[in-house]
């Protein structure tokens, strides 16, 4: 898919508002529910919950920003987040994230409870199935299902939820839904 040269151009791609709130609870509760969770099964995990949630209500449930990487896309500020970065910490205002990463585990290290009661039921849903998703599969699988057009068309840049859009009879009105309102929407 070209890409227009003009940066005006190019700025006016779907964008939205990333949601800390839900990304802290999912990636609570996937480490509370998983005792051997590794970071790639979690960051495709929310990737799985974002793009089946867009294609099925026309927006993500957490609006990351998406970077195509070599093992499949990462949602930046969720990683940065499971990492413990104190811009997250300083935005959910908490001391410290219930968990810790060691390696490339996702180790929980807090007893505190973990709902999913922020999330809508369409939400939680499709979240809950893009982690069954995510686990299930081996690393490779999860790699290899996650190279999508979508990822192709970032070329290891960044992802676009225009791109994520599976293809279809009303694709077009889709893209053109969410290019119009995705700026506005409060996830």
């Amino acid at each position: 898919m070209d890409r227009p040269n003009s940066p005006y151009i190019w700025a006016m791609h779907a964008r939205y508002r990333f949601n800390a709130e839900k990304a802290l609870i999912a990636v609570h509760h996937m480490a509370a529910t998983s005792s051997d969770l590794d970071l790639h099964t979690a960051l495709k995990a929310i990737y799985f919950s974002d793009k089946s949630h867009l294609n099925a209500f026309q927006q993500p449930i957490f609006g990351a920003t998406y970077k195509a990487m070599k093992y499949g896309p990462v949602p930046l500020e969720v990683y940065e987040m499971i990492k413990g970065e104190s811009l997250w910490l300083s935005e959910l205002q908490i001391t410290a994230m219930p968990w810790k990463l060691e390696g490339f585990r996702i180790k929980l290290s807090s007893n505190e409870p973990v709902t999913l009661d922020l999330l809508a039921d369409s939400e939680r849903e499709l979240f809950e199935a893009g982690f069954q998703k995510s686990r299930q599969l081996t690393f490779s699988d999860r790699t290899a299902q996650t190279h999508g057009p979508d990822w192709q068309a970032a070329n290891l840049g960044e992802m676009r939820y225009e791109d994520m859009v599976e293809p279809g009879p009303d694709r077009a009105a889709i893209i053109d839904f969410i290019k119009e309102n995705a700026r506005h929407t409060r996830l």
